[in-house]
């Protein structure tokens, strides 16, 4: 059943993981055919003004999102991985979680020195592990050229971390 808004196709899950937190699931739109389609459009929309050499996606949502962009403005995908899923030589970086620490990785030789990077991923919340992204975008030689992104949680205040880019979003929610 086709939607009016794409944040139709999201449902919200009260209290979930935890009492007070209304949780944004996008497997409910990623699993209907016109949602998913809805949001590679969207993104493609948000970034047809962007010049770009490469297609970073995070693990794992990023993966969904980022490929389908890469194919159609044909450009290389580079997945972002947590520590030790990548086979060859890696570079990393840690970021904070709620509760302690993680880190993630890219192939060394995955972006060359000058490239422009757009960085894509289903939403951002704390804007951690998106920073993270851009710092092994630059630790390489590359430039973030966008962050495009289904979600925003607006209330964790992601987008403080992030204030350097150009952070593009389809959706946002006010709250946490």
């Amino acid at each position: 059943m086709k939607r009016e808004k794409l944040e139709d196709y999201v449902l919200t899950i009260p209290d979930f993981p935890e009492p007070g937190i209304m949780f944004r699931d996008i497997t409910s739109l990623i699993q209907d055919p016109d949602g998913l389609q809805d949001a590679i459009d969207g993104l493609k929309d948000i970034l047809k003004d962007v010049e770009f050499d490469k297609v970073l996606g995070l693990e794992s949502r990023g993966f969904i999102f980022g490929t389908p962009i890469a194919y159609e403005f044909k450009k290389g995908f580079v997945p972002v991985r947590k520590k030790g899923k990548l086979p060859r030589e890696t570079v990393s970086a840690k970021y904070e979680l709620e509760y302690g620490e993680a880190e993630i990785e890219i192939h060394k030789d995955s972006i060359e020195k000058g490239e422009k990077v757009v960085i894509i991923d289903d939403l951002i919340a704390t804007g951690g592990t998106l920073e993270a992204a851009c710092r092994l975008v630059e630790e390489l030689g590359g430039e973030v050229a966008c962050i495009a992104l289904v979600m925003e949680l607006a209330g964790l205040e992601g987008r403080k971390k992030l204030e350097k880019y150009d952070v593009r979003t389809l959706i946002t929610y006010e709250g946490k």
